[in-house]
């Protein structure tokens, strides 16, 4: 049996139910919810999968000591008493992250320099010589956490942030985090049984993130690399069986719909379902809100409206209105999802939510609503069948806080909460956290050095790629793509056996 180790996977404040719910049907065992994180025991093909199938994870960590610590040399000696030669050699460079909750410790880059001189001069007692620091691209990526005298060092199996799945070519103004996008999708139960619809869909992350899940593909096919592969114990043939492994993506019979009124948003979200290989299935297009007509075919609405805080609008309180108007007269016999910020804008729908959920987008404090729109009155509706709340969906209502009625905005997250400091406090293993406030760098624009490395840059790659294919690479047979007919019906792959790393 293989060796069972403790991992924490992070999240979004809101989100941990979801990606619970992930690891369990993943196979994680000991599965606990804190704040902000999941923890949970698995192997060393879990920990892969986790980083390349889950959703809604911002990062995987692999805990490697916990200990107690009341002052700067408590934390020096408990890192120096690591044998870091399982971990690290000369020729790797490391970098640590710091996250800390404490009365002590006050300074988060004070206790990653600590811990930095901790490892470093066990290299140079033992050998005379040193591993280097590379703060932009490490070998190695480390996190400690400190609640009060709680200590926890992990590895860093991400790296990067897993919200940067990688197909996003450009962006717009305030775009959508992926693996908040994901989260309210999995919040909704739509598994791609019926049509998707976000009529106000800005750079498509919505439409995307809902076609990787109707279709069940893992979000980490578009990465160019996980941090995990830099490690001593990378186990190459594990991870080509799962990357290469498509056994539980299925069929969509349904299509998903994205609408936005500002043309440069279109011609964005179509880029970045081209990147990924997704045209098939998404359809963009310009076009008001308030010219939405009643779908054909029975449908769901997942939206995120502007807030009038990054993304203003000339008469913010007419448009919310003009979406409960929408939603009443041309979305009957379906459900709408709508992720807001102000309660005024709330209250402009009109209509009656049977659930809210509270979530953070960014700093700011939201809610997701659900609205079941019927014809009738409701009690015929009911008596008819109709279900306006699922008892899964009463349950979540009792236990959810109501927010402070009342007041113009809902509050922010501070600084302190928003790096993460007092995070999973009741949790008995205090996890790590990067700061995850710059959630987004500057896209990637075609042609940039930085595009995943599985997509290839040969003239016949891109000539695919124009007609909307997706493709991976067989990565135990070097660098040549595979090409993967999106019909689904005709898995037409080509493996070149005679390439060799």
């Amino acid at each position: 049996m293989a060796q069972q180790f403790e991992i924490i996977a992070k999240t979004f404040v809101g989100l941990e139910p979801v990606l619970a719910k992930e690891l369990t049907q993943l196979g994680a065992n000991d599965v606990q919810t804190g704040r902000r994180m999941v923890s949970f025991t698995g192997d060393k093909e879990l920990l892969y999968r986790a980083n390349f199938q889950l959703h809604t994870a911002i990062r995987i960590l692999k805990p490697i000591k916990h200990f107690r610590a009341l002052s700067a040399d408590d934390v020096y000696e408990g890192v120096k008493d690591i044998d870091w030669t399982e971990y690290l050699s000369l020729d790797k460079t490391f970098a640590v992250d710091a996250v800390v909750f404490s009365e002590e410790f006050r300074h988060s880059k004070f206790v990653a320099y600590k811990v930095k001189d901790a490892i470093v001069d066990q290299f140079r007692e033992k050998t005379g010589n040193r591993p280097n620091i590379s703060v932009a691209n490490p070998d190695i990526r480390l996190n400690i956490h400190i609640a009060e005298d709680q200590c926890t060092l992990s590895l860093d199996s991400s790296g990067e942030s897993l919200h940067r799945r990688g197909y996003r070519q450009e962006s717009v103004e305030a775009p959508l985090n992926e693996v908040l996008a994901a989260g309210m999708i999995l919040m909704t139960g739509w598994k791609g049984d019926t049509d998707f619809i976000d009529p106000m869909c800005g750079s498509g992350t919505l439409l995307i993130e809902a076609a990787l899940i109707a279709r069940n593909m893992a979000p980490g096919l578009f990465r160019k690399e996980f941090a995990f592969e830099k490690w001593a114990d990378f186990d190459a043939d594990l991870f080509d069986k799962i990357y290469n492994d498509d056994s539980q993506e299925r069929e969509f019979h349904h299509h998903i719909y994205g609408y936005d009124i500002d043309m440069k948003a279109v011609n964005t979200a179509r880029l970045n379902a081209k990147a990924a290989g997704l045209t098939s299935d998404i359809t963009v297009e310009e076009r008001d809100f308030k010219e939405f007509t009643q779908p054909k075919e029975k449908s769901i609405i997942v939206t995120n409206p502007p807030y009038g805080e990054r993304i203003s609008t000339p008469d913010l309180l007419g448009t919310y209105k003009m979406i409960g108007e929408r939603l009443k007269h041309q979305f009957m016999d379906n459900e709408a999802w709508v992720l807001s910020y102000r309660e005024e804008c709330f209250d402009q729908i009109g209509l009656k939510p049977s659930i809210k959920i509270p979530v953070y987008n960014g700093s700011l404090e939201c809610e997701f609503r659900k609205y079941q729109i019927f014809t009738g009155k409701m009690k015929d509706f009911r008596s008819e069948g109709g279900v306006v709340k699922t008892e899964e969906e009463k349950r979540q209502m009792a236990e959810k806080r109501r927010f402070k009625q009342n007041r113009e905005f809902k509050k922010r997250l501070d600084e302190q909460e928003e790096n993460a400091e007092a995070d999973i406090r009741s949790f008995r293993f205090r996890s790590l956290e990067r700061k995850e406030t710059r959630e987004f760098r500057k896209p990637e624009k075609a042609g940039d050095s930085r595009k995943p490395r599985r997509f290839g840059d040969s003239k016949d790659t891109k000539d695919f790629k124009n007609r909307g294919g997706h493709e991976r690479f067989d990565r135990s047979r070097g660098k040549k793509p595979y090409k993967n007919n999106r019909d689904f019906g005709k898995k037409n792959r080509r493996f070149h056996d005679d390439e060799k790393d």
